[in-house]
């Protein structure tokens, strides 16, 4: 599952999540502020990682690699500017 976010600035950015969870907790088009939206998306990549974990017994790289990937670009932002989850793509 890849998912397409627009930042504060009007910059675009895709991550790749494990598992389609990312569709629990966003929704496309959704506006949320960037401390939220770095928060939901840690308890979305624990949960794929733990996803992964249960299925082929080992966790999941990738999760940790979004992760990193989102903070790093939210660190450019305040906590209350608001990142657009743009879309999912399968």
């Amino acid at each position: 599952m890849i998912f397409d976010v627009r930042w504060p600035d009007g910059s675009r950015q895709s991550f790749y999540s494990p598992s389609l969870i990312v569709e629990e907790h966003f929704r496309a088009g959704g506006s949320y502020p960037v401390a939220d939206f770095v928060d939901t998306s840690r308890t979305c990549m624990r949960i794929a990682d733990q996803r992964v974990r249960q299925k082929y017994g080992v966790g999941c790289a990738q999760s940790v690699v979004t992760m990193a990937g989102i903070e790093r670009s939210a660190a450019r932002f305040a906590g209350d500017e608001h990142v657009t989850l743009e879309a999912f793509r399968r």
